[in-house]
């Protein structure tokens, strides 16, 4: 009766010792095949411009749970790399990572990284907002209580991610009350910038950090130098919005990474690029949904031709290296207005007017790389 037991417990150690071997070969596979896209990713020409923001990160009740799953993430993944898109700029929030002090969660976002590394695009990861118990006003959009709260969840997302994600960006519209209270000119900002590069450089040598997306133009792009910003930035990233249904619009735009690019060079940053991280307008053809900020609605055709103009002008300048549409997918009663169409495909993933048009400009860049 004990050999019958004693063999009995031998056939499913057996059993158990080979399921783990499957596991353990699969996940060296897998570890493998991230390792070589990696490689391939980071050894690549680093040179194209087409960049989307989208907000992979959502899954809570205030999106609507836009991303619930990596099924829905992967399934835009797919399409981004379909269009072209070679960087996506994606939040690495606080209040998801470190909920409560010193308890740190990184599930979702290793789901991010992975999905979109193994596909061969590369991430611009955002710092960013306040955690509720860390925060100065007990909300969101305010700075940190103590900037070494927010400095230790840097630290931890830096390291966690490095080689994987290189550049950094510190905050969203750090110039806007909507998403900084209490604004002061940069000031404040500008004095967490200065800890977060020098933390970041530590951890990482070879990460680049950006300024967070400036929303009111060349003001603040003066307040970022005149409030000790230089040397703490190593790309100007900047935030543009036009309608397509003004004349000109474009060279509106235009006009606006010039003039920066002279405060940077009155500076002695002339050596440095600027990022636009945000540039899009609504394509709608509801006429119901409420206008955006900017006014009347254009429509989806009306927006694929502003992205075109876009695409086909933006990168032509020298100081301007990447360029982030915004969105990558419509959101659902978000906003509550046209801003919910920024996407270039609609909400139940299919394509508008702007993903076609976005993929025509990728196709003609990278055929004058080729030629």
């Amino acid at each position: 009766m004990k050999r019958v037991s004693d063999k009995k417990h031998l056939l499913i150690l057996i059993f158990v010792f080979s399921i783990f071997c499957v596991f353990s070969a699969q996940a060296d596979i897998r570890e493998e095949k991230m390792e070589e896209t990696l490689a391939a990713v980071n050894n690549e020409n680093d040179d194209n411009p087409f960049g989307v923001l989208e907000f992979l990160h959502w899954n809570h009740a205030w999106n609507n749970y836009k991303y619930p799953s990596v099924k829905e993430i992967t399934k835009a993944v797919k399409l981004m790399k379909e269009a072209g898109v070679g960087w996506v700029r994606v939040d690495f929030l606080w209040s998801d990572i470190e909920p409560q002090e010193g308890r740190f969660i990184f599930d979702k976002y290793d789901r991010i990284v992975e999905t979109v590394t193994l596909a061969d695009i590369k991430i611009l990861g955002i710092l960013q907002y306040s955690t509720d118990w860390a925060s100065d006003c007990g909300k969101w959009n305010c700075p940190p209580r103590e900037n070494n709260f927010f400095l230790r969840y840097v630290s931890k997302v830096i390291e966690r991610y490095k080689g994987r994600v290189r550049y950094w960006e510190l905050w969203n519209e750090p110039d806007s009350s909507i998403y900084w209270k209490n604004q002061d000119g940069l000031r404040s900002y500008c004095a967490l910038l200065r800890e977060v590069y020098l933390t970041a450089k530590k951890i990482d040598p070879n990460c680049k950090i950006l300024n967070g997306g400036l929303a009111n133009g060349i003001a603040s792009v003066n307040n970022l130098y005149d409030h000790g910003g230089k040397g703490y930035f190593d790309i100007l990233n900047i935030h543009i919005f036009e309608t397509p249904l003004h004349k000109n619009a474009v060279k509106t735009v235009l006009a606006t990474t010039a003039t920066a690019y002279k405060i940077m060079s009155r500076n002695g940053d002339s050596d440095k690029k600027i990022w636009v991280t945000e540039i899009g307008c609504p394509g709608v053809n509801n006429r119901e949904v409420a206008a955006w900020w900017m006014g009347e609605n254009p429509t989806e055709r009306q927006q694929a031709q502003f992205l075109k103009e876009v695409y086909t002008k933006l990168p032509e300048q020298k100081y301007i290296e990447r360029v982030f549409w915004a969105f990558f997918r419509d959101c659902k009663n978000h906003w509550g207005n046209g801003v919910d169409y920024f996407g270039l495909v609609r909400w139940d993933f299919s394509k508008k007017p702007a993903f076609t048009a976005y993929e025509r400009c990728y196709s003609v860049w990278k055929k004058t790389r080729t030629d």
